[in-house]
């Protein structure tokens, strides 16, 4: 699942994300969230953005704020696309169960422990073991982090339901890049575009490691634990400049430099896309198409 609608301005202001068996797509004045339902139907959901404050856009500040704003409209389109896959009822009774906040609870926390700390454990012991530098210790850090990753999207992305997912998120990379190339907003216009797009949360992804590699390299040596409360304070900070270098690296993809710098986020995301049928791209430009009336009727 991406979160390529991180990146807003007034050439690029629409992305979105997969969701089960349908798309979600952000545009400036709200979300749309289209679904395949069990009886073939698309089912569509919009919800209205409440305005930015001005603070909110504000450099390094705005990356923090729209993480948790990805965040929490991500989870309530997750939650709309399980209700008309599963049945709302059963959906319904998954949300308002307390198992549900402690299992998204344990789920942060199983993250936080694997991706952030699990890579410290393993390159503070080979330290040790070696006798190595704290920055040669730190580029380890990096290099099991990013294995880890690969790691879990190669795992995940064998499983069948997933795999769609992951062919949903192709369909919504398509017919954005679609849109901005001011192609037709059909099925045969969007379908020549990649699957892979600059703004995906793929990307963003890779930006976080390669941005925390750097960050931490220059933290002061210490020990065990104290590197360790440091990398759980410092992540507003993380998120906040990998936010930056992301928004930088979408506006000058017309840069030679930035485009081959930004390259091996396209060549992750050949893990998280699939080539999605045309039924998926059919619920990806109904979400579009949502998305840009919320705007147009604004």
């Amino acid at each position: 699942m991406g979160i390529g609608w991180l990146i807003s301005r007034a050439t690029l202001r629409y992305g979105g994300q997969a969701v089960l068996e349908g798309v979600m797509i952000r545009g400036p004045a709200g979300i749309a969230v289209a679904v395949r339902a069990p009886d073939g139907q698309i089912v569509l959901r919009s919800m209205p953005l409440p305005p930015r404050r001005t603070w909110q856009r504000w450099p390094l500040i705005r990356g923090v704020f729209v993480l948790w704003e990805t965040l929490r409209w991500g989870m309530e389109a997750l939650w709309f696309s399980a209700t008309v896959v599963a049945g709302e009822h059963e959906a319904q009774e998954v949300r308002d169960s307390p198992i549900a906040l402690l299992t998204m609870a344990a789920s942060f926390a199983l993250a936080l422990g694997i991706f952030m700390l699990l890579p410290a454990f393993l390159a503070e012991g080979i330290e040790r073991v070696l006798g190595l530098s704290p920055w040669i210790r730190t580029a380890l850090e990096g290099i099991f982090r990013l294995g880890l990753v690969l790691g879990y999207l190669i795992a995940v992305g064998r499983h069948p339901e997933i795999r769609r997912v992951f062919a949903y998120h192709g369909a919504e990379h398509k017919v954005v890049h679609a849109l901005e190339a001011g192609a037709p907003l059909t099925i045969a216009g969007a379908r020549p575009f990649p699957t892979a797009h600059p703004r995906c949360g793929t990307a963003f992804l890779l930006t976080v490691i390669v941005i925390a590699a750097i960050l931490f390299a220059f933290l002061p040596s210490s020990n065990l634990i104290e590197r360790l409360i440091l990398r759980v304070a410092l992540l507003p900070v993380l998120a906040a400049l990998s936010y930056e270098a992301l928004w930088l690296s979408a506006r000058y993809q017309h840069v030679p430099l930035v485009a081959a710098l930004s390259a091996p986020n396209l060549w992750l995301q050949r893990l998280t896309t699939r080539e999605p049928d045309e039924a998926m791209l059919e619920v990806a430009l109904a979400a579009l198409q949502a998305a840009r009336g919320m705007e147009q009727a604004k």
